[in-house]
Parts: structure tokens; C-alpha cells; sequence
């Protein structure tokens, strides 16, 4: 009983041990780097040894001396690169990265230290006829919403003059009536009839 037992356990570290080795052979990713930094955000690419049964990666993400940890896993990803976000302006940070497999993580990368730029200094890098597609495709927006309000205010316009024309010919045509009527009446206010039939006549 005794040397089965012993055998057992020595089965059992056999494949722990197994598993370590699995675990420790995965190398740790090499040419770490920060690319498209921005005040914001930032991406990190990284590359794998070749043959490495890789399937994920674990970034670890911290400020300079500061102890909060920030962690960002992925598995079931072939992917070599990794966006970091809601970064501080004018502020350092560390980033190490590790490769997943079956077996467990790979040892942490070589600690990457960066510090992303301060707002003013990222709008003084851009030069004046440096335009990229968002702003481009603002800009064309804008335009459109501008072209579309002009349109309307004309559209407003042409029906408020079409109105005043079409009021101003009625009130044309209106005005020979008029004329008519207020002759007609003088006429008859010039000349009244006796209650007989006969003219007025003035008493000498």
C-alpha cells in the first residue's frame, strides 16, 4: 500500500512537473512597442517566437510610481496588438506583456516606460496642411448642413415673395372696382332728387 501510494505521488508531481515546463518553455514576447500615441490612448504591438503554442496575451498597465495595476487579458486571439485607453495626458506609464497558452502565461516582457503627450503639444506637432479623414469628413458634414439651411432660407423667401406678388396683383385687380364705386357714389351725392321725382331748385 505504502508503494502505491508513493508511486501515485510520484506520478502526480511527474505531471505537475510537465506542466511547469509547458508553462515555463512559452517565451516571453519580444520588440515590445508604443505606437500611435496619443493624449488619450495609446497602441502596444509585440511580437511571439516562432512555434510558440500561443492563444492569447495579458497586458499589465500602470502608472509611474504609482502601485494601481490596470489588466487587459485576451485569449482565443492571434492578434499583436492591443489599444490602450482612458490614458492621462502628460503622464508615464509602464506596460508589460505576456503570452497565453493551454499551459499557463509566459514570463512579463520587458517593462515598456512611455509618457503620453500634453494636449497643446499634440495640436503644435500638426502642421497647418496636415488634415485627417475625420476632420475631413467633418468638415464635409458641416458643409452639407450648411448647404441644406441655405436651400431652406431660400425656399422661405421665394414663397414670402410669391405671396406679396400674388396679394399685391389681387389688390390691383381690386383697385379699378374701387375707382368705379367711389365715382358712382359721388355722382349720387352731387345731385339729390326731390321726394317728387324733380330736381332741387334754388329759391331766388
Amino acid at each position: 500500500m505504502e508503494r502505491r501510494g508513493f508511486g501515485a505521488a510520484l506520478l502526480l508531481l511527474g505531471c505537475v512537473s510537465v506542466s511547469s515546463v509547458a508553462a515555463d518553455t512559452l517565451s516571453a514576447p519580444l520588440n515590445v512597442t508604443i505606437k500611435e500615441l496619443e493624449v488619450n490612448s495609446a497602441v502596444v504591438t509585440w511580437d511571439i517566437f516562432e512555434g510558440d503554442p500561443v492563444i492569447g496575451f495579458a497586458i499589465t498597465q500602470q502608472k509611474k510610481d504609482v502601485r494601481r495595476l490596470r489588466f487587459i487579458q485576451e485569449v482565443n486571439t492571434t492578434t499583436r496588438s492591443c489599444v490602450l485607453w482612458d490614458l492621462e495626458e502628460d503622464t508615464e506609464y509602464i506596460v508589460h506583456v505576456q503570452s497565453i497558452s493551454i499551459s499557463g502565461t509566459s514570463p512579463p516582457s520587458d517593462p515598456v516606460l512611455f509618457r503620453t503627450p500634453k494636449e497643446s503639444e499634440k495640436l503644435a506637432s500638426k502642421s497647418p496642411d496636415e488634415v485627417t479623414m475625420e476632420e475631413v469628413g467633418q468638415a464635409a458634414q458641416l458643409r452639407a448642413g450648411e448647404l441644406i439651411i441655405i436651400v431652406v432660407v431660400l425656399i422661405m423667401w421665394a414663397g414670402v415673395i410669391a405671396l406679396f406678388c400674388r396679394q399685391y396683383d389681387i389688390i390691383k385687380d381690386n383697385e379699378p372696382n374701387n375707382n368705379k364705386d367711389k365715382a358712382k357714389n359721388s355722382s349720387e351725392c352731387s345731385t339729390p332728387e326731390h321726394p317728387t321725382g324733380g330736381l332741387l331748385r334754388s329759391k331766388v
